[in-house]
C-alpha cells in the first residue's frame, strides 16, 4: 500500500492511506497516514455498522485538510468497541509484520 502511493503521490496526486500499522508505514515512507486502531480486515468498521464506516471514511478524507505535505500521521478517535480476540474472525496470534514491529520496539 505505502508502495502504491508513493508512486500516486511522485505523478503529483497527493494520497493518503487509512492503516492499523503505522509504524511500519512509516518507516516504509508511506506518504500521508490516517492511523486508525481497528483490528485487521475491519479498518472501517465492523460489518453493518454503516454509521461507523461512514465516520472513519471523512475522517480518513479529512486528513487532507491538516496534512501539507508527505510523511504526515494523524490518529483517528475512533476506538474498537470490544475485544478483537474475543471475535471469531480475528487470529489467535499476531501477523508476522505486527511481530516484528514489537520487537524492534523492545515489546
Amino acid at each position: 500500500m505505502g508502495l502504491v502511493a508513493r508512486v500516486i503521490e511522485a505523478s503529483g496526486i497527493p494520497t493518503v492511506t487509512l492503516n492499523m500499522i503505522w509504524v511500519y508505514q512509516r518507516l516504509v515512507g508511506m506518504p500521508r497516514v490516517a492511523a486508525v486502531e481497528h483490528p485487521f480486515g475491519r479498518p472501517f468498521g465492523d460489518v453493518d455498522d454503516a454509521g461507523t464506516q461512514t465516520a472513519v471514511l471523512r475522517a480518513a478524507l479529512e486528513v487532507f485538510e491538516r496534512a501539507r505535505e508527505p510523511g504526515h500521521v494523524e490518529h483517528l478517535p475512533f476506538v474498537w468497541p470490544h475485544d478483537p480476540k474475543a471475535t471469531k474472525w480475528h487470529p489467535a496470534e499476531p501477523s508476522p509484520i505486527i511481530a516484528l514491529v514489537k520487537k524492534r520496539q523492545g515489546g
